[in-house]
């Protein structure tokens, strides 16, 4: 799974020079210029890491940094780059929750390898599939909708993941059963999917009867439908 990065720094030129270097080395780059701004990202594009400057308008990077820690779990983590170089701002944005703290100019080769070295320690928790808000953490048995905690059943996680995991592909009913029910030789009638999905889009679509996340494929099975596709 590729790695979700959010960017939080309104120098444009630093970010838009980033962000293409972080996307040549197969991560997915959000990037926003304000504390504000970011907030509202956050919940849909759920990131693995954040890489922020400090010195940020309408809200400071340490009020961000705060406000992930108060609200997300270690898995998210958090770089910060900034023009803030006394000892005494690195002390205060490790303390609150950085997980390293570089000052800038800082080289993009440099940059990437304090990332990888982050990951390492906490990339393992940071295995997730994201469409549209909707998060998925297959290592953790959770799943978000906005930011909200969604409860699933077994079977419906189950479900969800792989036809998150095979965004755009038609999933047959034969092959969503083989999934959940591996080691059952009994028979297990289609209707057993078709009423897990019906309980699934109750819970993730915005309206169940005319489903835009999972979709029916008349005759062949289902198709998880990502958020690019929905847009159009």
């Amino acid at each position: 799974m590729q790695q979700q990065i959010l960017l939080v720094d309104p120098n444009t030129q630093w970010t838009e020079k980033l962000a293409a270097f972080l996307s040549e080395n197969s991560f997915i780059v959000t990037v926003t210029s304000s504390a504000e701004q970011a907030m509202e990202i956050f919940h849909q594009s759920y990131p693995c890491m954040v890489i922020m400057e400090l010195k940020l308008p309408n809200g400071s990077g340490e009020m961000f940094c705060k406000w992930i820690r108060a609200n997300q779990t270690a898995d998210v983590s958090i770089i910060m780059v900034t023009e803030k170089n006394h000892v005494e701002d690195k002390i205060n944005g490790l303390t609150i929750g950085a997980d390293d703290y570089l000052t800038k100019p800082v080289y993009l080769e440099e940059l990437l390898a304090h990332m990888h070295a982050v990951l390492r320690r906490t990339g393992l928790f940071c295995q997730k599939i994201i469409h549209n808000g909707l998060c998925i953490k297959p290592r953790k048995g959770e799943v978000y909708l906005n930011g909200a905690p969604i409860q699933l059943t077994k079977h419906e996680f189950m479900l969800l993941y792989y036809l998150m995991d095979h965004p755009n592909q038609i999933i047959s009913r034969e092959a969503l059963i083989e999934q959940l029910y591996p080691n059952i030789e009994k028979e297990i009638f289609d209707r057993s999917i078709d009423a897990h999905i019906k309980k699934l889009r109750a819970k993730i679509e915005v309206d169940r009867k005319q489903p835009k996340r999972i979709v029916t494929v008349r005759g062949e099975g289902y198709k998880y439908i990502p958020d690019e596709e929905q847009k159009r």
